[in-house]
């Protein structure tokens, strides 16, 4: 029953390739584990979890960790964007693009130059 209740929640995990996923119940309580990425993945995660079952849900557990701290994201350019929408996708402000520029500055000559299929940084908030 809580599994089909938070299922939008496990097929997330599943799209993001979450590792060492495991999916138990016990109690009444459904106990899910596994390894994100990123922080942006992890939070990805914890906002369906809010979205399904509440601020403070009390039938899920969660314990997910993140493989790589140093980042707040990868992100592959897509045609149409600029760093300013880059930045409010990930942080809710488009001036935080400096940021981004900074952080890929090694691979960014110009904020105002980005193209489809560049990897960049997007660094800890």
């Amino acid at each position: 029953m809580l599994q089909a209740k938070y299922q939008a929640v496990l097929e997330l995990g599943e799209s993001l390739a979450i590792k060492d996923g495991d999916v138990t119940e016990e109690n009444g309580v459904l106990k899910v584990k596994g390894v994100a990425k990123t922080p942006y993945e992890k939070n990805l995660l914890w906002d369906k979890i809010k979205e399904v079952g509440g601020e403070s849900a009390s039938d899920i557990q969660a314990d997910i960790s993140v493989e790589n701290t140093s980042v707040y994201h990868h992100h592959t350019v897509v045609g149409g964007e600029t760093l300013g929408k880059i930045a409010k996708h990930y942080y809710g402000d488009a001036m935080k693009y400096k940021d981004i520029f900074a952080a890929n500055s090694d691979v960014l000559k110009n904020p105002d130059v980005i193209m489809p299929g560049q990897e960049l940084i997007i660094p800890n908030p």
